[in-house]
């Protein structure tokens, strides 16, 4: 549905200018929820606006629906826009419309009649939950509801792909919560493609398919949002996780050192990656009747990746190196992932 290839953006400037993408490239398959999430500055809100072109790429190219982006003249440009919607994060509606004319209002300037346009909001309306909120003013909504109505405004061209620039960051977590849900109704009752920008990994991990990292305008990791999470490649995505599942070390292993050879008196630590069924399976406690080890669970958190149950575990391993070791075959065989941190006393 979305391609990117090989797409470099340099912003010109009196100390020479700045490049804010360098050589990205990624897919978007149609129907799917995809994520970018980076740092502030990273280059994913340009990256996005790139896709429509309100950001034109200074080199590479964009195919959206077949379409070649950077080739159509102004007048297919914008006609080409139509299919692809764009909420913000701070809704940009009109103040002094109401919110039947904030969506109404794209609908108008294409000259529609205003029969139709009644025929085409007043169900959008009641599809983001605002009905009886029609003829009231923004001033008059929550952020939650202004969000709607950006949604709304959005879907009333009938896009075929909605772009989200950092949507939710304006909104408390229950409200982000519903505008997310909201999102992902849409894309199942309309088949819209999504691209959702991000820099909170809890967006990443309620809706999306799949995620790229953007690091400094460059791509650095991308695939299934359940690859990345257990498997993360990157130190930056693996920091994102971290701070979302809580997977450091104990405030008392933090500074201490870790040697990879058995330490007298130590235990290993070693971080275990639950996934689907094995996130319920009893592992630690097969382990301890079947070697002599001892096991401490020094944190655990089960939590879903959309539908699919993930899980991470840190544990610490004492016993005889021999058992250890043993220990860890026996790990090594089951349906999860394992990180060796190394021994600690």
């Amino acid at each position: 549905m979305i391609t990117l290839s090989h797409i470099e953006k340099k912003y010109e400037g009196a100390d020479g200018g700045v490049t804010a993408l360098k050589d990205v490239s990624l897919t978007v398959a149609r129907g799917e929820i995809f994520g970018v999430i980076g740092l502030s500055g990273a280059g994913k809100s340009t990256l996005i606006r790139c896709i429509n072109l309100l950001e034109r790429p200074t080199s590479g190219s964009v195919i959206v629906d077949g379409l070649d982006m950077m080739a159509l003249s102004d007048a297919e440009l914008r006609e080409a826009r139509k299919s692809i919607g764009m909420i913000f994060q701070h809704f940009n509606l009109l103040s002094s419309a109401t919110v039947y004319d904030n969506v109404a209002f794209p609908l108008r300037l294409s000259g529609m009649d205003e029969d139709t346009i009644r025929a085409k909001v007043e169900p959008l309306l009641s599809l983001v939950s605002l009905d009886d909120k029609a003829s009231q003013y923004p001033s008059q909504l929550s952020g939650g509801q202004k969000q709607r109505v950006g949604i709304a405004r959005a879907l009333a061209s009938e896009p075929k792909v909605l772009l989200c620039d950092e949507a939710t960051s304006a909104l408390d977590p229950q409200t982000t919560k519903a505008i997310l849900a909201l999102i992902k109704d849409i894309n199942q009752k309309l088949g819209l493609t999504v691209v959702i920008i991000t820099h909170e990994m809890q967006v990443i991990k309620d809706i999306c398919d799949k995620v790229a990292v953007i690091e400094d305008g460059v791509i650095t990791e991308s695939g299934r949002v359940i690859d990345v999470f257990t498997d993360p490649q990157r130190e930056m995505t693996k920091e994102f996780i971290s701070v979302l599942m809580g997977s450091g070390l104990p405030p008392d292993l933090q500074n201490a050192p870790i040697s990879a050879d058995p330490i007298p008196g130590g235990r290993l630590l070693v971080r275990l990656t639950f996934v689907g069924s094995s996130a319920g399976e009893p592992v630690i406690s097969s382990l301890i009747r079947k070697f002599d080890v001892e096991a401490d669970i020094l944190y655990g958190n089960i939590d879903s990746i959309k539908d699919t149950p993930y899980g991470r575990m840190l544990i610490g391993l004492s016993g005889a190196p021999a058992a250890v070791e043993d220990a860890l075959s026996f790990l090594r065989e089951k349906d999860l992932r394992i990180e060796v941190i190394g021994y600690v006393r």
